[in-house]
């Protein structure tokens, strides 16, 4: 059985303590195409998909999570923009649940000019999901391990 690059994980698993979206949905931009007539980049669409791709940067409420880890950035593809749910909350950052999350581990070179001269490396993480919604409304979430086991033993 061959493992496929992005795999599936849970919201739960990458953001135990919660995530915030910080800013707005944008789209992405390709960098790779060429400028349109009027100078600006068209947006990149999904290889895959073939749909324009978006994205969102969160902050990663993990007060264990390094510098580099707090605002990550996730992204969709999409025919249409996604909608965050609503802020009903008195902060500027909106709690969001990811529904369809998947990651792709990759090597982040830092510290040289390329490659060959790197002095660090690290595994970091890309995101994808389908969509957001507010906190406990994701139709795909898993009860929590000790949900699941109260709930057995009351069956």
């Amino acid at each position: 059985m061959a493992m496929k690059q992005r795999f599936a994980v849970q919201h739960g698993d990458v953001f135990p303590q919660g995530a915030f979206l910080k800013g707005e949905v944008e789209p992405v931009l390709d960098f790779q195409a060429g400028k349109r007539a009027d100078g600006s980049m068209p947006q990149q669409l999904d290889k895959d998909t073939g749909l324009p791709v978006w994205q969102v940067v969160i902050l990663d409420a993990d007060d264990t999570a390094g510098k580099k880890d707090t605002a990550i950035t996730v992204k969709f593809a999409a025919k249409h923009q996604p909608v965050p749910p609503a802020n009903d909350t008195p902060f500027p950052w909106t709690p969001v649940e990811f529904v369809g999350l998947t990651a792709l581990p990759y090597v982040e070179y830092t510290g040289g000019k390329n490659k060959e001269n790197q002095d660090r490396t690290r595994i970091t993480w890309s995101y994808r999901a389908e969509s957001m919604v507010k906190p406990g409304e994701n139709p795909a979430r898993k009860p929590a391990a000790g949900a699941a086991a109260a709930n057995s033993k009351a069956a």
